[in-house]
């Protein structure tokens, strides 16, 4: 991102898709009780915000 590569975006919006991806699979864990994958949740989510903002 620091040499303005054409791909930066590209790579922030797959970033944060994986991301979303993998907090929506936590969830389905984290409805059974799972307390730890509540909480990978969260921290995926706003790994994907984190992306979404440094395309901005």
């Amino acid at each position: 991102m620091s040499l303005g590569s054409i791909r930066s975006a590209e790579l922030c919006r797959l970033c944060a898709d994986a991301c979303n991806q993998c907090a929506n699979e936590c969830d389905k864990h984290a409805e059974m009780g799972m307390e730890h994958c509540r909480k990978c949740a969260v921290a995926c989510r706003k790994c994907a915000e984190a992306c979404l903002a440094m395309m901005n």
